[in-house]
């Protein structure tokens, strides 16, 4: 036995055998060790080998599903060894094979995967594409799903996908192992905390990935599915398949769907934006309250799973988005939200169930379940508007035809599966009466069992005279006649003692022990007989396993719909209007997971807020108290952009937004200590990299940007980021900051525009209004807030004083920095070839901006009240007037100055 052990282990050394002996499943020798020490399961030692004991442990057959749980999410991988063999069958030890490995990123069992979540695996391979650049080829599988997909992306790009992906395992080869940089495995890899699997290199072969792509979706090039020139991902993509056939030991017949997902379609939501705009995890790492959690509201696992997709994948064309907007439309118009969503509460996971079919890993109540939803499916489709009318959506069109599968798939499974099936084949009673006559036949002498042993016992009491003669049955002895001790004198010859007990005699006859044989050997030929049927049922349905798959995409999709347009109904949402020029224009806007919050706990109402942003307004500096709501606001542009993105209605009174192709977010204070990154290196990092991937047609939130260092160091900073996202990004731009200085801004950038959120001073209380207004605000109230966090009194009153002196001082100042001076010419490894050639379209826009200078000058001028400023405030200004004269006058002597920060009044846009 112990040999046969070894075998095995030896075909998966890397993994922890689970040898099936009887009812337990058995671990040993370093394989005992680590499931001790992983799921603290008893140690145990029996016999030797080579002189030591063989070190031992177990887990029972029917615990199995709990301790797998528990390996699985320790990210330990297991091989279960199963007797395949008939016991006494021959000599030896009974035969053995591993008939699946699961994996993290492999689980197909019902009981160790998250219903509303998917579970991928993902293979990674690498090369080094023009300019040396590091180019990666991702392949993933959601195995319980079928979800196949197929991707390339450069370096940067990588934390985006494993954001989008969130893989539960990922395959690399083995081959890049070394010490060489070619060999070190990417940072968003190692921060991802995913189990990482090493497979033989030759494995993620170009060649084998597009000959198992052609096989496994049963067609002649990938032309047709548009990834043919997909060479690095067709190399993961071999890795990829070879693994999942090697962990569920067979082909993977319901994976029939590639997906092939490219950067350039999809709306770029950084690691960042998913983590600020608390997408699927708030900051703390909860599951709720987000963004995911307030939308799911879905009737079924798979609806949750396909919004959770909508909502990490959206795409820049508006296509998809205006088919579902179209079908939320018509639901809420025909009021069919209501009564789908009923329907759709009976309805199984017919995804899941079609992928265990597939790999025969299917459960009897699992077929029970798809019988129901199939003969619901009629009562379904009635209350599916079909859209077919000019105004109507094709999408509801469509979704109506796909639920009519084959009729014949719900008369087999009415016919085959008993009406209330057992948990497991083994136990029996899965097949349905009347389905099969062998099988009703055999059954029949299990049924009459009772009456036999009844008659049988009146017979033997009046044979012998013995009245408390009994006739039973255990699953030890078989059938028996029991006599009490007091009685055996009675007993006939005829009578075969076969039990002792201590007050007791159990005996058999001959014909008790012929009724035996044909009894026990009718349950064991029933149980055969019903586990070949069953098999016979399985290979049926697997003719129908495309439409089922498709079904399960169906009821997804309706699932997701239906609860969309009851958030949309309950929560007071409108759909949004897509246009093709450049802009974002939000009309009582709101915050939809803040708002949620305060109706549940505070009882109070969200303070709705507009956004008007456009080819001449690309940017908002935003000021104002801390706790006032700057955060909020900015974050609910961002959220109503992105619901809009996937077909949703959106927490507004009106939403128009133009084409966007990224969210870029820099928000919060945090550290990375484990990649040695301080809270301001995170800071810069972040802002470096919105910086180099923004465009025109992105939308960027910046809070507080530069607030992790000096004061000088942070508003140079601040300024330098405003002006490039302003002058070379030009992407629709949210600047939040408590730098006042930073309120110059619009006076030197004409796409540039001054707000801020109002707040309330009464005394040494503050009230925040939470609204937003046009124009600087005048004040942070830092002190204010710092009472209402409960700061001991003490510290209030030393911060107030140090607050008067330092504004007296600012105040008295002569001298002002000039943040928005023309910068420096850069230095030519900073020039882009466009700008090199003359071809750079900023070039038009800088040759009829307004000159910097005259536009201060002007400012300055509009800004001066001479009956409210003091003689030494108005001598200052003066100074300040003629030196900007000056150098209005000769060009070339302006020079950027690094003097003192200025603090003009506030300005009305």
């Amino acid at each position: 036995m112990m040999a046969q052990y070894l075998r095995i282990k030896a075909e998966f050394p890397d993994t922890l055998v689970l040898y099936r002996m009887g009812d337990f499943y058995e671990v040993f020798y370093e394989d005992a060790r680590t499931a001790n020490r992983l799921i603290d399961i008893t140690l145990t030692t029996r016999g030797q080998s080579n002189g030591e004991p063989v070190v031992m442990a177990g887990v029972p057959v029917q615990a199995l599903e709990n301790y797998l749980a528990k390996l699985i999410r320790l990210g330990v991988s297991v091989a279960i060894a199963e007797q395949v063999g008939e016991v006494g069958a021959g000599k030896g030890p009974v035969e053995r094979k591993v008939v699946r490995v699961v994996t993290p990123g492999t689980i197909t069992d019902t009981e160790l995967l998250a219903e509303r979540e998917e579970n991928r695996l993902l293979a990674l391979s690498k090369a080094q594409g023009s300019g040396n650049q590091t180019v990666y080829g991702l392949a993933w599988l959601a195995l319980a799903s079928g979800q196949l997909g197929l991707t390339e992306c450069s370096a940067a790009e990588l934390p985006a996908w494993l954001a989008r992906l969130q893989p539960a395992e990922v395959l690399l080869s083995a081959d890049r192992d070394g010490g060489s940089d070619d060999g070190k495995l990417p940072a968003a890899l190692l921060t991802a905390g995913v189990p990482l699997t090493r497979r033989p290199g030759w494995q993620f072969d170009t060649a084998l990935g597009a000959r198992k792509l052609r096989d496994q979706l049963k067609v002649a090039n990938l032309v047709g599915v548009n990834a043919q020139d997909l060479g690095l991902a067709h190399a993961a993509a071999a890795a990829l398949l070879s693994y999942a056939e090697h962990t569920q030991g067979r082909a993977l017949a319901h994976v029939n769907r590639l997906v092939v997902e490219r950067a350039s379609e999809l709306l770029e939501l950084p690691p960042a934006t998913h983590r600020n705009l608390e997408l699927t995890e708030t900051l703390r790492g909860e599951r709720a309250p987000t963004l995911l959690s307030l939308l799911d509201t879905c009737r079924t696992g798979m609806g949750s799973r396909l919004l959770r997709e909508w909502l990490t994948n959206p795409r820049r064309d508006r296509r998809e988005a205006r088919e579902r907007l179209a079908a939320l439309a018509v639901l809420q118009d025909a009021r069919a939200t209501g009564p789908l969503r009923e329907a759709l509460r009976e309805v199984s996971d017919v995804q899941r169930i079609a992928a265990r079919l597939a790999l025969r890993q299917i459960r009897p109540r699992e077929l029970a379940g798809l019988r129901e939803t199939l003969q619901r499916l009629p009562g379904l489709r009635q209350v599916v508007p079909e859209g077919r009318d000019p105004d109507g959506a094709p999408l509801l069109a469509a979704l109506h035809e796909a639920l009519q599968p084959d009729a014949a798939i719900a008369a087999l499974l009415a016919a085959a599966i008993a009406a209330e099936p057992a948990v497991l084949l083994r136990d029996g009673g899965v097949i349905a009466p009347g389905y099969d006559a062998d099988l009703d036949e055999l059954r029949a002498i299990g049924t009459n069992c009772d009456a036999f042993l009844l008659d049988l016992e009146v017979r033997e009491r009046a044979a012998t005279g013995i009245g408390n003669l009994r006739v039973q049955f255990n699953k030890v002895h078989g059938f028996y006649i029991e006599v009490t001790q007091g009685q055996v004198d009675k007993v006939p010859s005829r009578y075969q003692r076969r039990q002792t007990l201590k007050n007791a005699e159990r005996y058999i006859t001959p014909e008790l022990k012929a009724f035996e044989d044909k009894a026990l050997s009718a349950q064991e030929r029933a149980l055969g007989r019903e586990k070949w049927l069953y098999e016979q049922v399985l290979d049926q349905l697997m003719a129908h396993l495309v439409a089922l798959s498709e079904l399960g995409r169906a009821l997804a999709t309706l699932d997701v719909l239906a609860a969309l347009a009851e958030r949309s109904a309950t929560l007071g949402w409108r759909a949004p209007e897509f246009v093709t020029h450049p802009c974002i224009e939000i009309e009582q806007g709101r915050h939809p997971v803040v708002e949620a919050r305060l109706a549940e706990t505070a009882g109070g109402s969200f303070i709705a807020n507009d956004c008007r942003m456009d080819s001449s307004r690309r940017m908002l500096i935003v000021t104002g108290p801390n706790m006032g709501g700057k955060s909020t606001f900015m974050r609910q542009v961002a959220v109503i952009a992105l619901l809009a993105a996937i077909g949703s209605h959106v927490p507004a009174a009106r939403c128009r937004l133009g084409p966007i192709d990224a969210i870029h977010t820099r928000i919060g204070a945090a550290d990375d200590l484990a990649n040695a990154q301080s809270t301001f290196m995170l800071e810069m990092t972040e802002a470096s990299a919105i910086l180099h991937a923004a465009t025109e047609h992105s939308l960027v939130l910046m809070d507080e940007i530069g607030r992790g260092t000096s004061t000088f160091d942070g508003l140079a900073l601040a300024g330098a980021i405003a002006s490039h996202l302003h002058d070379r990004n030009r992407s629709f731009t949210l600047f939040a900051t408590h730098y006042f200085e930073l309120t110059e801004f619009p006076a030197r950038h004409r796409h540039a525009l001054n707000c801020h959120v109002s707040a309330v001073e009464s005394g040494e209380d503050i009230v925040f209004l939470h609204a937003i207004e046009a124009g600087p605000a005048s004040r942070s109230y830092g002190v204010q807030v710092a009472r209402l966090a409960g700061m001991p009194g003490a510290v209030l009153r030393q911060a107030r004083l140090a607050l008067e002196q330092l504004e007296s001082q600012q105040q008295a100042g002569a001298a002002q920095i000039d943040l928005f001076a023309a910068p420096l010419a850069p230095s030519p490894d900073e020039i882009s070839p466009d700008e090199m050639n003359g071809t750079d379209r900023r070039d038009d826009r800088a040759a009829t901006r307004p000159d910097p200078t005259l536009a201060r000058l002007l400012a300055a001028l509009d800004q001066s009240d001479p009956d409210q400023m003091s003689p030494r405030e108005a001598l200052a200004r003066l100074y300040e007037l003629r030196q900007l004269r000056h150098d209005l006058g000769d060009p070339s002597q302006r020079r950027r100055q690094v003097l003192k920060p200025s603090r003009l009044p506030p300005q009305t846009p």
